[in-house]
């Protein structure tokens, strides 16, 4: 009889452990979706600013066209992007696009005194700013999903319900460059 107990005690231990570390998984995953629509959020707000730069550049700088041209396709292949490696690659075509806008931006006197363009650019600068926290909390809770799905006793429960290791967001090869400061 006391075998019977002993037997009936570890296997309600053993479910119990397993609810838990299901549910853990559970939270975890939902971590990082929430920490993904994070920047769903900062990257909306982006391209919504976006169009209202153009609007008031293209005025100033009607013979830049491409570079009109470049932001507004970037942006658009932005918005379609699927996914966090897809949406990085699209992202950091627009941020390099945005990059070309601000520096010819910075040949045109009266558009760098022109108050719409400089809080524009101001709003922009804000929101690349929670763009990469809302990317490095992103990879944080990756990175602690990943652990979770990784390790033992865990990695069980994963494998059984499907739980799988999530992507991080990832800079671009030409961003881990050291940057070139020139001081002249």
């Amino acid at each position: 009889m006391i075998a019977v107990i002993i037997i009936i005690a570890v296997v309600v231990v053993l479910a119990v452990g397993m609810v838990a570390l299901y549910n853990t998984l559970v939270r975890s995953r939902n971590k990082v979706d929430n920490s993904w629509k994070q920047i769903d959020v900062q990257l909306k707000r982006r391209h919504d600013l976006i169009p209202n730069l153009v609007e008031v550049v293209k005025d100033y700088m009607s013979y830049e066209q491409e570079v009109l041209t470049n932001v507004t396709k970037a942006r658009s292949e932005a918005m379609q992007a699927q996914g966090p490696a897809d949406s990085a690659k699209a992202e950091n075509m627009l941020s390099g696009a945005l990059k070309s806008l601000f520096a010819v931006a910075e040949n045109y006197p009266d558009l760098k005194a022109n108050q719409n363009v400089s809080q524009l650019q101001e709003e922009l600068t804000s929101t690349e700013n929670k763009i990469a926290f809302a990317r490095q909390l992103y990879n944080d809770m990756v990175m602690s999903f990943n652990n979770r799905v990784q390790t033992f006793p865990s990695n069980v429960i994963a494998g059984t319900f499907g739980f799988k290791a999530r992507e991080y967001f990832e800079a671009p090869e030409e961003e881990k460059e050291p940057v070139q400061v020139n001081l002249r």
